[in-house]
């Protein structure tokens, strides 16, 4: 059965800041779903400071909106990622796979 694709979980009242944003991004029901039972407790992460942050900067990362999506249902654990603590070691990684700093600047 394919997953349903409207953008309304069941329980409207309930959904959180953080699962608005993402079905406003299209994350079908299914997903964001599985997102709250992989990320565990509730899912509030903070819009302003997490969410959108590391949306983009995944997005900067290069990957598409797909690969984002992937990455959020998938692992919705990089919400509590810290992005300074993150980003930093991640440059370091692709700096040395040959990326240059232009690219990481982006």
């Amino acid at each position: 059965r394919a997953p349903r694709r409207s953008s309304v979980l069941d329980d409207d009242d309930a959904r959180t800041m953080a699962e608005a944003h993402l079905s406003s991004l299209g994350f079908w029901d299914d997903e964001l779903r599985r997102i709250k039972l992989r990320f565990g407790r509730s899912f509030e992460p903070n819009l302003e400071d997490k969410v959108k942050p590391i949306l983009q900067w995944l997005s900067e990362l290069g990957l598409t909106d797909l690969e984002v999506r992937k990455v959020v249902v998938e692992s919705p654990m990089v919400f509590r990622a810290r992005l300074e603590e993150t980003s930093k070691p991640v440059a370091l990684w692709l700096k040395g796979l040959g990326m240059g700093d232009s690219q990481l600047s982006r």
